[in-house]
Formats: C-alpha cells, structure tokens, sequence
C-alpha cells in the first residue's frame, strides 16, 4: 500500500508504509527505479541486482523517535566486461552512515545551543560519545577562524579550568561586538605568540591593568594604544573605601559593627540615590568616624570626576587629566594611606586611563562573555579538554542567532 505524503527532507522518496511500533515511529520508504551511471566505467544502466533494507537513525517526526527503513537498490552495470555492482545515490544518508543527513544537521545545531554533550545525547537518543565524536567531525568546518584581528581589539582572562591550565585568555572585538579568540592560557608568551602573527592591523588594545598583558602586547604590536577598562582601575577607589570601612567598623559596638558590614552597600551606591533609610545609616555610620567620612567624601569626589570624564572626556581631555591632579593633591592632602596608594595605581597606568575616556572604549563586552562562558562551562560540569571548550565557546557566540531549534 503506497501513501501519497511528504515528509520535509524525503520528498524524493516513495513512503510505502508507515506506523509507530513499541519505541519508535517507522517510515518504510524507497526511490524510484531511474537509470544510473555506473561509477566504474559510466555507463548508463537501469538493472537491479537485488534489494537490502537499511535502519537510519532519523529528527523526531510527530514528536515521537523516528526509524527510516530504506529499501535501497543495487544497481549492476549492464557493460559485461565491467559487470560493476553500485548503490543508487540518495540524499538522505551517507555511505557507511546508520543516521541520515538531517538527523547529523539537526545534532549539530543542537550541539552548539545544547547544555552539554549528555543532555543533547539524551533528546536525539544517542550516546554521549556519539555526539561528542559528531561535535570534533564537525565543530572545526563550522568554526569562522579569526586569520587577522581587526584594528581594535579587546583581551581579558577567565577562570575556565581546561586543558591542564587554570586560566585562559580571550581575545574580542568590542567595536562589532563579537569574539575572535580563546587561548589555551595566560601567559605572556602565549599571548605575545599570537599577537605576532595574527596582530599586523592591530592600533588600540582594550584590557585591565594587568603588567603582563601590556608587556606582550607592547613587545609583539610595537607600543599601539593601550586603553585601560573603567571597571578595572574605578575598583581600586572602591577597593580603598572597603578597607577604610573593615578598620573602622572594629571599634564601633557590637550591633553597629554587624550592621554596618550588613549595610556596607549605602557606602557604594550614589549618594543621590539612596533612599531616606539608607541615607540615615549613611550617616548614622560616618557621624561615628571622621576617618571614614573622609574616605567617603574621596569616594564621592572620584565618582563626580568620572562622571564629567565620561561626558567630556573624548572632547576636552586636558580638562579631565587637570582635575585628575586635582583629586591626587586631595588625595595626599587627607592622610587616608588607603587611598593614597590607589592614586599610585592610577599614577602608573595614568596615559591609558586617560585614553578610556580618549576613545570611549571598555570591557564590558568582553566580561560579558566571560560571565556567558562560565554558565556553558557550568553547564557541561567542566571540560578536560581545552579545545572542545574552545570550540564550544567560540561556536555558541558565532551561531546563538539562528533560531532552529529540535523539539
């Protein structure tokens, strides 16, 4: 009996019979008996040799694991001094394949959204070492792989814990918002090796104040423009407020000491926008400690100058890199050591601060990133293997836009 249906992807196929049995929905199919070329000496022939059924492993159809059982046709070349026996050619499966084209499509879409390699094992009915071999077939082919960084590029490290190393490094582009590399460490010289070659149109590099990133960008670019990330040197100011707070919270009465630590976030958040309460123990704790207020009023002088920077700073940058100097004397003036070491820091990377504000560029994207690369490595338990964890990263960014999904 012959049903006269399409299914998407078999529609050159003949549907001869099909119905679910205990575990899977069975599609019985074949082709159409058509003329051949015989791959031996090419001649055309129409001769069938016999007939054997073949089980694919196929997408879920109604929902439901789906089997195709192919009556494939063996074809013999009609020549008699070739006598070649063939396959006819068909574009469902591939030879010496037992899951059909689409079923290897729809995994490696769902390779690169999936969790990890067991849950997607799990939907296509698979084993986890199927899909991972399907994952290293495919991964590399798919994989758009960076030839020459851009004229603008950003790099920062993450904690991936992969390929025997703690940490590795990243390399983006913050202009197009897209990443370009991971490298399997940390190292200088790991990033100054590919920096040499991958680096020729490299002018402005985005990364944190780390002296071992500069001293490899500066040796394998030639001095370009450093732009320090905002996060990164706003965060020593903040970092000078808390160990202010921890001193002086330990002479304060028991109740007021474990409540300031509760309440240690009215010190951080803009005093204009704090909330009558908040500002009442804002000041409640600064009235039992000049040290602190000091401390305080310097944390606020720094926000107020970094607001202005971030508005006129790429427009009149003399202006921001005065008030700057401005804030050091104050800074020196008040006696609070904490702080004056921060204005050390600041000291020392002071040209690429300034060139933050200079070009208007930041990290955000690349921490951004970061914190998407750590949910899939979390997600997956880890990996052993730094160049799955690679490919997966860079894969999920360069496709997490196409909206195929398998049910």
């Amino acid at each position: 009996m012959n049903f006269n249906i399409s299914l998407p992807g078999l529609e050159e196929f003949i549907i001869t019979k099909s119905f679910e049995g205990d575990e899977l929905y069975q599609l019985h199919m074949e082709l159409e008996r058509k003329p051949h070329s015989c791959p031996e000496c090419h001649t055309i022939t129409d001769r069938v040799h016999d007939y054997r059924v073949q089980k694919i492993q196929h997408v879920q159809a109604f929902g439901r694991n789906t089997a195709l059982f192919y009556r494939k046709r063996r074809y013999s070349c009609v020549n008699t001094e070739c006598g070649k026996r063939f396959y006819e050619s068909n574009r469902v499966v591939e030879r010496y394949q037992r899951q059909s084209m689409e079923f290897k499509q729809a995994l490696a879409i769902e390779l690169i959204h999936g969790k990890n390699f067991k849950d997607v094992a799990n939907r296509f009915n698979t084993s986890s070492t199927t899909v991972m071999r399907r994952f290293d077939d495919i991964s590399s082919s798919m994989l758009e792989e960076t030839k020459e960084l851009p004229k603008v590029i950003a790099i920062d490290e993450y904690k991936g814990d992969a390929g025997g190393e703690k940490y590795q490094t990243i390399i983006a582009d913050p202009i197009h918002r897209k990443p370009l590399e991971i490298l399997k460490d940390r190292k200088k010289s790991s990033l100054k090796e590919y920096l040499k070659k991958h680096g020729n149109k490299v002018e402005i590099v985005v990364m944190d104040m780390s002296q071992s990133f500069k001293a490899a960008v500066d040796q394998a670019l030639g001095r370009p423009i450093i732009v320090a990330d905002r996060f990164h040197f706003c965060r020593y100011i903040y970092w000078a407020l808390e160990q202010v707070r921890r001193k002086e919270q330990k002479l304060f009465d028991e109740y007021d000491r474990k409540k300031c630590k509760r309440m240690r976030h009215v010190f951080y958040k803009h005093q204009e926008n704090l909330t009558d309460k908040q500002r009442w123990y804002l000041e409640h704790y600064l009235s039992k400690s000049d040290y602190l207020r000091k401390a305080y009023q310097l944390k606020e002088e720094y926000r107020k100058w970094f607001e202005e920077a971030k508005v006129i700073g790429y427009t009149d940058l003399k202006l921001i890199k005065e008030k700057l100097h401005q804030y050091y004397d104050l800074v020196k003036n008040s006696g609070i050591d904490e702080f004056k070491k921060s204005i050390s820091t600041f000291q020392n990377w002071q040209k690429e601060i300034m060139n933050s504000f200079a070009f208007n560029l930041n990290n955000g994207y690349v921490e951004g990133i970061n914190n998407q690369t750590k949910v899939i490595k979390r997600n997956a338990f880890g990996f052993r293997r730094f160049d799955r964890f690679r490919l997966k990263v860079l894969l999920h960014h360069q496709y997490k836009n196409i909206a195929v999904r398998v049910a």
